[in-house]
């Protein structure tokens, strides 16, 4: 057996009991998918996820990528190139391939769900893998000719490729971006500069790696300039080929000068990327428009969603390992009462510490893949609305509310609860090498970082989510999780769970408006406010989601005599313990969100 634990019964749970995806599910655009097939899909994704990635998880963090400093060339673990070629080689990425390079649609929550698997699996191969299909999809749809068939053989000759941004002294302010690129009198350009933190930027599991390369043209006019709107995005490959066949020749101009030595996800080369130094750096200029940041944005777009579930399906298999390290893990006498315990020892599952510690575990797993999942119906509702032809304008404006939400609460609560309650359960075990939880935490840290940090996320949707719209999308979200707690006052099974939901969502709506407030008047301290606000928005609507996942339960048990100690029921205790025990913390966050003022920003850059 594997590191590797899924959860396949709860992601159906929510697709086709919870979220109502049936309604998308065999219907135009996804005519050839019911959900016979989507069951089908997931429980062969769940296998192959865990016969060929899984395996070499631990050899990739115990034996990292190496830097040939000579030949600037990265040599992989072999474990790890094997099972990156054979993800590369599968069609599971073809799942998530653009209409015209798949033969079947596929709707976005049955990808998400699959996916899953592989990102829990092995994410550090996941993490290149799964970009293969969107720089697919963007080559196809802005690209040029030659960029298309570029697409083309990146399928067929199963190369990978990377998104180069960041530049040392810039960080995540991308608009500080000092690369270059000079355009050649045949139509390409030669594109000079150092990119670093470049996920699998170099390695020799393919024979070529297509980078995309935010740069700043030179001597055009109308392109260029300062900032972020002055960057272009070019199409760098790592070896010169032929576009006809496919050849690779040689090396292009882009070499790794630098590979880093990270806390976690260590199978993945992060690498420094120098374009231009002695050798030109060859690209072309995608879709020959100057639009690089809007262009790459597509792609950060999915990836966003994609760290979210990367952190989702680390804390689902953390958790489901903390469950089986309880019920074997044989030790302490049972609490009986506070002046005396029963006579022989049992599995710690049987102590109240540890009882409340896996419920808050799976209360905040599952809500984490029911965040994700949720997020992804709406790109359901978005496809099967065009195929229609009447656009869903409340899917599109809600899927953009929840990007940061998503990407932000998954990574910032699955850090957390991986180090101080997943991890615990082992004792000093889970601090040694012999249980994959301690990998867990290190993997996992990196997601509140990636592809924007926490406070940039928080930014986002105070700025561009909340504020742009005077908080319309938000107040009508909200308006939804009262609808469902006012739908549940009077049920005796859920009617405190119900109380508690419509306090919290209360609680956000003035979190909501007073970070609105201050906007205006003080921006600095409606800033230090917006990751309290991101974070409360997330533990509501995941409150809402386990709610309505407890409704079904409920009922479920009630039809079908369910015992109590059953796994419907199990998800039902859940959302009550998630409801009970985290809902009332956003009524703690208002409080302190009110009690916010300027002083720590008044204070002197350099005060200790």
């Amino acid at each position: 057996m594997t590191h590797y634990r899924t959860d396949r019964n709860h992601s159906e749970f929510l697709l086709f009991d919870v979220l109502g995806v049936a309604d998308a599910y065999g219907r135009a655009p996804f005519e050839d998918v019911d959900v016979d097939a989507a069951r089908d899909v997931l429980e062969q994704a769940e296998r192959f996820a865990t016969e060929r990635l899984a395996p070499s998880f631990v050899v990739g963090d115990r034996c990292p990528p190496v830097l040939d400093p000579v030949t600037h060339e990265i040599a992989l673990p072999g474990e790890v190139a094997t099972a990156l070629r054979e993800h590369l080689a599968s069609d599971w990425l073809g799942l998530d391939l653009p209409p015209g390079r798949c033969e079947v649609r596929v709707p976005a929550s049955l990808r998400w769900a699959a996916t899953e698997f592989a990102m829990g699996a092995n994410p550090a191969v996941g993490m290149c893998t799964q970009l293969v299909p969107q720089v697919v999809r963007l080559l196809d749809t802005a690209g040029t000719p030659a960029q298309r068939r570029l697409a083309e053989l990146i399928l067929k000759r199963q190369w990978t490729v990377t998104m180069v941004l960041t530049e040392p002294d810039a960080g995540s302010d991308v608009g500080a971006a000092r690369t270059r690129a000079f355009p050649q009198p045949d139509g390409t350009w030669h594109v000079e500069g150092t990119k670093h933190f470049i996920t699998w930027g170099e390695h020799d599991a393919t024979d070529n790696i297509v980078h995309l390369v935010l740069a700043r043209p030179v001597g055009v006019e109308g392109a260029g300039g300062p900032g972020s709107r002055g960057l272009s995005l070019f199409v760098v490959p790592s070896h010169h080929y032929d576009p006809d066949t496919g050849e690779v020749g040689r090396r292009n101009g882009v070499m790794a000068t630098g590979l880093e030595h990270k806390m976690g996800v260590r199978a993945t080369p992060t690498v420094e990327l120098t374009f231009g130094d002695g050798e030109p750096a060859v690209g072309t200029l995608l879709g020959d428009e100057h639009r690089g940041l809007r262009q790459m944005f597509e792609i950060i777009t999915y990836v966003r969603l994609l760290v979210g579930l990367k952190s989702a399906a680390a804390l689902s298999t953390g958790y489901l390992g903390a469950l089986e390290q309880a019920r074997t893990r044989v030790q302490g006498r049972p609490l009986i009462t506070f002046d005396s315990a029963g006579p022989e020892p049992v599995p710690i599952v049987e102590h109240p510490d540890v009882r409340r510690s896996l419920m808050s575990q799976r209360a905040f797993a599952e809500g984490a893949r029911a965040l994700v999942l949720y997020t992804a119906t709406l790109i359901d509702r978005m496809e099967v609305a065009e195929a229609s032809g009447v656009p869903d304008d409340v899917a599109v404006v809600r899927h953009r509310l929840l990007l940061p939400v998503v990407k932000t609460w998954c990574a910032e609560t699955a850090w957390q609860v991986l180090g101080s309650e997943c991890l615990q359960v082992f004792g000093g075990s889970g601090f040694l090498e012999d249980h994959p939880l301690e990998q867990y935490v290190r993997d996992t840290k990196i997601d509140s970082i990636y592809e924007g940090t926490s406070g940039i996320q928080s930014m986002d949707l105070l700025q561009r989510r909340v504020a742009a719209d005077r908080g319309k999308a938000l107040g009508e979200l909200l308006a939804e999780v009262t609808a469902l707690a006012d739908s549940l006052a009077d049920s005796g099974a859920l009617q405190v769970e119900a109380g508690l939901l419509r306090d919290s969502a209360d609680d956000v709506t003035r979190m909501a408006g007073l970070s609105l407030d201050r906007a205006h008047s003080d921006p600095q301290v409606a800033a230090l406010g917006a990751r309290a606000l991101l974070l409360a928005v997330g533990d509501v609507v995941v409150g809402w989601l386990l709610l309505r996942s407890a409704v079904v339960a409920d009922e479920r048990c009630a039809a079908a005599g369910e015992p109590a100690d059953g796994d419907l029921a199990g998800r039902a205790a859940a959302a009550r313990w998630y409801a009970r025990q985290v809902l009332p913390r956003t009524s703690a966050a208002l409080r302190s969100l009110r009690l916010l003022d300027s002083e720590v920003m008044d204070l002197p850059a350099g005060r200790r």
